[in-house]
């Protein structure tokens, strides 16, 4: 039998939107309960199973999930929202519970989670950031929340296969392509700033920073944007080759940024100049 995995939190946290306290589940740390294995290309880092503990998913516990109204959002905003933030969030209560009920069933967060409120926290919190104001750096963190959500379908998906997973996870990467363009776009025009965000990671392991953001930005949209217009496609396919060409075009600064970053946007840039030929586009 796998070893205890979480604990709940001594001190109670009263949701700012419905009132309701309840504990936060945090994950032990150490003892072998996190065997870190490969980096994929989106940068996530996959972990093995243990003997000792099974399957270890650290990133459903990243998120505090009101188990009463379904607010949710990164810890370190919980509790500090607007007051007008939080009575949109009440008014908008049944649409965010019904929403997710509909997509994955009921759920539970009064319990430790299994991978579905795990997956379904990162839908919610998606929803919730809607209506943060602009000081808060929405964007990017839907679009943290998105791909995040994404992994996590295709988890289940992989426990699941008859569910159609699969499926809500190319909806979650399509809405993560979309955010991150727009985070990108935000940060340029001085509408959003990514600065003061703890951590874009965008997994728990490492922070790849704006650098990450720019990176995941092009990645997604090569890998899930559009294809029905063929010249939209080569119009966002060129603004991905600029915008990942900026990660190691800067001479001697990018010898300070992580191997893996450098390498997966070279290969990334690589395709992308391969599809543009194609197209029959040498931009």
């Amino acid at each position: 039998m796998a070893e205890k995995l979480t604990f709940l939190s001594k001190n109670k946290i009263k949701c700012p939107v419905c009132e309701a306290k309840f504990s936060r589940e945090e994950l032990f740390t150490g003892r072998g309960r996190l065997i870190a294995g490969d980096l994929t290309n989106e940068l996530r880092r996959l972990y093995e199973p243990s003997q000792k503990y099974g399957e270890v998913f650290p990133l459903i516990y990243t998120l505090d999930v009101c188990p009463e109204c379904y607010y949710a959002s990164f810890q370190s905003d919980f509790t500090g929202i607007p007051a007008d933030t939080a009575s949109q969030l009440f008014e908008h209560k049944n649409e965010r519970m019904e929403s997710i009920t509909k997509l994955v069933g009921e759920l539970d967060f009064n319990n430790p989670r299994s991978l579905r409120e795990g997956a379904a926290s990162y839908y919610l919190a998606m929803h919730s950031y809607e209506y943060f104001p602009s000081s808060f750096s929405p964007a990017v963190k839907q679009g943290l929340c998105t791909l995040r959500a994404a992994w996590l379908f295709n988890d289940l998906h992989a426990k699941f296969p008859s569910d159609n997973y699969d499926y809500v996870a190319r909806i979650f990467y399509r809405k993560a392509a979309f955010f991150y363009t727009q985070s990108v776009e935000n940060e340029s025009s001085g509408k959003e700033s990514v600065a003061e965000v703890p951590h874009l990671g965008p997994d728990l392991d490492k922070n790849y920073g704006y650098d990450g953001i720019l990176y995941l930005s092009a990645l997604l949209e090569y890998k899930y944007g559009s294809k029905e217009n063929l010249e939209l496609r080569r119009e966002s396919l060129s603004t991905a080759k600029r915008t990942v060409a900026r990660i190691f075009g800067m001479g001697k600064a990018s010898k300070n940024k992580p191997a893996a970053l450098l390498n997966n946007s070279k290969d990334l840039h690589d395709q992308l100049t391969k599809e543009l030929a194609e197209a029959g586009d040498d931009a």
